[in-house]
C-alpha cells in the first residue's frame, strides 16, 4: 500500500528539491550505518536537508569524511537498503501518530466513568500500534523519506563546529556535510 502511495506522490517526490533532501536523508542513514560497524555504542543523529546533512555526535571528523565516501560509494553500488535506518524519526512519528489515533479511537464516545474501564483495551491497542509501526515506519522511509540511489549526489565538504545547547552549559559536536547533485 505505501509504495502505490508513493506512485501516486511520485511527481512531489521527484521535485527537485525533495529528490535532493530525500538522497542527502539517505545518505545520512546510510553514513551512520558505515560508523556503527566501526564504532561500538556510537551515540549520534542526524537532519538533512536538500545541500547535505547534519551529524550531531562526538566523533573524529576523520571517521567522519571516510564513512560518508564508504557509505555513497557502497550506495552507487547498489546497497540502497543502507538508506533506511531503525531509529529514524520517520519511525518516531509513526510511532506516535498510529498510537495516538489508536488511543482517541479506542476512547471515543466513553464517558468519564467508562475511561477506567477502557484503559486495559487502550493500553492494549496501543502496543499493537507500537509493533506495528516499526515496519510501517521503515516501509515509510524506504518508499517516501529516504532515497537509497543517490544518483549524481557527490560530497563537496565536511566540516566540523561546536555549539553550546540552548539553556544549558554544554556543547555539542556539528558535522555539517555539504553534497551537490545536477
Amino acid at each position: 500500500m505505501i509504495e502505490q502511495l508513493a506512485q501516486l506522490l511520485r511527481p512531489a517526490l521527484e521535485f527537485p528539491l525533495i529528490r535532493r533532501t530525500r538522497r542527502n536523508h539517505g545518505l545520512e542513514h546510510a553514513t551512520i550505518h558505515v560508523l556503527s560497524s566501526r564504532i561500538k555504542n556510537l551515540r549520534m543523529s542526524g537532519r538533512s536537508t536538500d545541500s547535505g546533512f547534519f551529524l550531531f555526535g562526538d566523533v573524529p571528523t576523520e571517521l567522519i569524511e571516510t564513512a560518508v565516501t564508504d557509505a555513497l560509494r557502497r550506495m552507487k553500488n547498489g546497497e540502497h537498503t543502507l538508506a533506511v535506518h531503525p531509529n529514524c524519526g520517520t519511525n518516531y512519528v509513526t510511532a506516535g501518530t498510529l498510537t495516538t489515533l489508536v488511543a482517541a479511537a479506542t476512547m471515543t464516545g466513553s464517558s468519564r466513568r467508562n475511561v477506567v474501564d477502557r484503559l486495559p483495551l487502550v493500553m492494549l491497542m496501543m502496543m499493537f500500534a507500537v509493533l506495528f509501526s516499526q515496519p510501517l515506519g521503515m516501509t515509510l522511509q524506504k518508499y517516501i523519506t529516504t532515497e537509497g540511489d543517490p544518483g549524481d549526489l557527490e560530497v563537496i565538504e565536511v566540516t566540523r563546529r561546536e555549539s553550546r545547547l540552548p539553556l544549558n552549559s554544554n556543547s555539542v559536536v556539528v558535522h555539517t556535510v555539504r553534497t551537490r547533485s545536477g
